[in-house]
C-alpha cells in the first residue's frame, strides 16, 4: 500500500484470485472505482493471483504474504488473527465458500474488535455443490453470516437459496445481475487474434470460455458437439485440471482435429466474436459472464437451464436452452443451430439488444458503488 494516501481502503478476501468470473468481476470494480481507493487482495492459494494483471497501474493494490490462512481448523485463535487483521480497513469483501472463515471470524469478533462492515458475495459452488447443497455448509452458512452487513448474489437462484436454505434476513441479501462493457463485442475480431489458432474461410466455430473444472462439464459439450459437420470446430478457451478429460473425450469421438483448446484468454472481447454459436454444459451455473459476453457479440446461445440463463438471454433464443444434463437435447440445439445461419443471426441480434439493454455494466457499477457506500455509513464511494 502507498503510505499517505488519501481515501478509503478495502480488503479482498478469495479462496482464489486466478481469473474467473467473481474475481473478474472483483477486477472490474476494482478499476471503475480508480486510485482514490487501496485495495488488499488475498488469495488462500498463494500463487493464485492471475487475475491481479488485470488491475489497472494506477490502482494502489497490494498482496499481503503474510496474511492468516483462510483454510484450516475454525479454532478461535486462527479466527482472532483474522479478524485483527482487518482492523486497518474501512470494508471487507469477501467472496464465496471459501472465504467463510473469514466472515465467521468477523461475526464472533466485529464488535469485540470494532471490526469495519463486511460484505460477502456467493456466486455459485463447485463440484462438491453443483448437484446438492451441503447441509453442513448451509449450517455453517447461517452462523457465519450473521454479522455481514450485506450478502450480495447474481442470480435468482441463490437469492432464493440465501433467503431459505441459509436463512438470511431480507435486508441483508441484495441480488445485483453481472455487467460487461457491452460496447466493447460489437467490433468482428481478427481471425488470427488467439496465438497457434486461425479460423479459415468457410470454418464455422461452436466456442466457450470456461474454466477447465469438473463443475463445467466440457466433455458432454464434446460429445454434443461431435455430431457436427466437417467444417464445425469447438474451441475451448480456459485452463484448468480438465484438460487431459476434455482431450481424452475428443479423441474417443475421433475429432481430436476439431478440437481445440487455446488456453485462457485475458480479453474476451477480442476473440468471442469469431464463434458463429455459443455453448455452455455446465452441472452448475448461476448468473455466468461469459453468456453475456456472448450476447454482447451477437451470438446465439445453446446452453443448460442452471442459474438464471434461460432469464438472461433474448426470447428467440428459448428454445435452444435445454434440460440440464440432457445430451441429445444440448447436441439438437447445437444442430439445429449449425444447420439455419439466418436463424443464428436473428438471435445472435435480439441477444446483443437485451445485453446492451439490460446488463450493460454501467448498471451494475453503479448498484455496487451504493451497496459498498451503504455498508460504510457513506452516501457515496469517493
Amino acid at each position: 500500500m502507498s503510505e499517505g494516501a488519501p481515501g478509503l481502503r478495502f480488503l479482498h478476501l478469495h479462496s482464489s484470485f486466478d481469473a474467473g468470473g467473481k474475481e473478474l468481476r472483483c477486477v472490474q470494480l476494482i478499476n471503475a472505482f480508480g486510485p482514490s481507493i487501496e485495495h488488499a487482495i488475498v488469495s488462500s492459494q498463494p500463487a493464485a493471483l492471475g487475475a491481479g494483471a488485470l488491475i489497472s497501474h494506477e490502482i494502489p493494490t497490494d498482496y499481503p504474504p503474510d496474511f492468516p490462512s483462510l483454510t484450516g481448523m475454525p479454532w478461535f485463535d486462527r479466527l482472532a488473527r483474522i479478524a485483527l487483521r482487518m482492523k486497518d480497513f474501512d470494508l471487507v469483501l469477501t467472496y464465496n465458500w471459501g472465504a467463510m472463515d473469514a466472515v465467521l471470524a468477523h461475526t464472533f469478533y466485529a464488535k469485540a474488535m470494532s471490526l469495519p462492515p463486511l460484505v460477502h458475495h456467493e456466486d455459485g459452488f463447485n463440484e462438491d455443490e453443483a448437484r446438492r447443497l451441503s447441509r453442513r455448509r448451509n449450517w455453517y452458512r447461517r452462523v457465519a453470516l450473521d454479522r455481514a452487513d450485506l450478502l450480495v448474489v447474481p442470480s435468482r437462484g441463490l437469492e432464493q437459496i440465501a433467503l431459505t436454505a441459509w436463512h438470511q434476513p431480507r435486508g441483508r441479501v441484495q441480488r445485483v445481475p453481472n455487467g460487461i462493457d457491452t460496447a466493447a463485442y460489437a467490433a468482428k475480431p481478427k481471425p488470427d487474434v488467439l496465438p497457434g489458432l486461425i479460423k479459415r474461410k468457410g470454418e464455422r466455430w461452436v466456442g466457450t470460455l470456461a474454466g477447465l473444472r469438473a463443475v463445467k462439464n466440457l466433455p458432454h459439450l464434446v460429445r454434443a458437439f461431435a455430431g457436427l459437420p466437417e467444417e464445425w470446430q469447438l474451441v475451448i478457451l480456459g485452463e484448468g485440471p480438465e484438460r487431459a478429460a476434455i482431450e481424452r473425450e475428443a479423441h474417443a469421438a475421433g475429432i481430436e482435429h476439431r478440437v481445440h483448446l487455446p488456453g485462457f484468454v485475458s480479453r474476451p472481447e477480442t476473440v468471442v466474436g469469431l464463434f458463429d454459436v455459443f455453448a455452455l454444459s455446465s452441472h452448475s451455473e448461476q448468473f455466468p459472464v461469459s453468456v453475456l459476453q456472448a450476447m454482447a457479440a451477437g451470438l446465439p446461445v445453446a446452453a443448460p437451464a442452471v442459474g438464471d440463463i434461460a432469464d438472461m438471454v433474448a426470447a428467440e433464443n428459448a428454445p435452444f436452452i435445454v434440460p440440464p444434463g440432457d445430451g441429445p437435447a444440448l447436441a439438437g440445439a447445437l444442430e439445429r443451430l449449425a444447420a439455419g445461419p439466418e436463424l443464428r443471426k436473428t438471435i445472435g441480434a435480439a441477444n446483443r439488444r437485451r445485453a446492451r439493454e439490460e446488463f450493460d455494466e454501467r448498471r451494475m457499477i453503479d448498484r455496487y458503488r451504493a451497496l459498498y457506500a451503504a455498508a460504510m455509513g457513506r452516501h457515496s464511494l469517493p
